[in-house]
């Protein structure tokens, strides 16, 4: 059975919006914008002033802020590394001028649970070590095993289907306590874990040195509500992996890349899981949406 269609375009996403997008268009946005720090990239230079790659970031986030419906989530993946760890924090910063935080969640990739410090715990009888990390041979660092996925939203006022990602009572004595607790599902609360799949070769099967896993925009999707979503925008697509989630749930997603392997890359692996893509260009010679901004569904 063939998923949803998926349009992914090649090109600036600034300029991709702002031709090819209508205010209040989209639904929910999962994305994750090239870091500053360096990153050997396909064809984006990761290595701009910090000022000027902030402003930079003032400007997508802008053109974001235009096209999210008024009950809209925007769920922002922002990474670090030990020598500057504050760019999350100044990314931001910089969003905050067009959105309000309503969530934080630390995107959890390797932990390590004690038997020693949890106790007496049921089904817990040895310790715990799950996930991956790149490791950090450092006398001043401690290895980076977690990245921050900021929710942004218009007035931080939008309702979130919680236990669509909820995880079940450990006590199920509680099923019965709370009247809440009728489906043995509770809020899992904003410490996700979510690992990268074990591959056999980085280059074959993740080639783009800073995407996450289809797990991320899947849980974000799921969390904002399923149900509320008509469309799906990552400006900053990569190798497609919002695009993979969306059409597991049967959404239209868009998707904006700049490097054409990466953009291929993308296509052939939402074909591959049975979505219909649509691979365009952005139009440099298109006029810019005039639309006046409206609430979703006005019209």
């Amino acid at each position: 059975m063939k998923g949803p269609e998926i349009c992914l375009y090649l090109g600036d996403c600034i300029g991709g919006m702002q031709r090819h997008l209508a205010a209040c268009s989209v639904d929910v946005v999962v994305t994750s914008p090239p870091y500053n720090l360096g990153i050997r990239y396909g064809t984006h230079d990761d290595s701009a002033p910090r000022e000027e790659y902030l402003a930079w970031c003032g400007e997508w986030g802008s053109e974001l802020s235009r096209v999210l419906s008024s009950g809209g989530s925007l769920f922002l993946n922002v990474g670090s590394k030990p020598t500057d760890p504050g760019v999350p924090f100044q990314v931001l910063n910089v969003l905050l001028q067009h959105f309000t935080l309503q969530n934080v969640f630390h995107w959890v990739k390797s932990i390590a649970i004690l038997q020693s410090e949890v106790g007496r715990y049921p089904g817990l009888t040895d310790d715990l070590v799950v996930g991956h990390y790149k490791p950090i041979n450092s006398r001043r660092f401690v290895n980076d095993c977690h990245e921050y996925v900021f929710h942004l939203t218009h007035r931080g006022d939008v309702p979130l289907d919680r236990l669509a990602v909820g995880v079940p009572y450990r006590d199920k004595s509680n099923v019965a306590r709370w009247n809440s607790a009728g489906k043995d599902l509770h809020c899992r609360g904003n410490t996700w874990f979510l690992p990268y799949p074990t591959i056999q070769s980085r280059n074959r099967e993740r080639p783009h040195p800073a995407s996450f896993p289809p797990s991320l925009p899947d849980r974000c999707l799921r969390l904002h509500g399923v149900e509320r979503v008509e469309a799906v925008l990552d400006p900053f697509m990569g190798i497609g992996n919002t695009a993979i989630a969306a059409s597991a749930l049967g959404l239209f997603c868009i998707g904006f890349e700049i490097d054409s392997d990466y953009r291929d890359e993308a296509a052939a692996r939402l074909t591959e899981v049975g979505g219909i893509v649509r691979k365009e260009s952005v139009d440099p010679h298109r006029e810019p949406h005039s639309e006046t901004p409206h609430e979703k569904g006005a019209k």
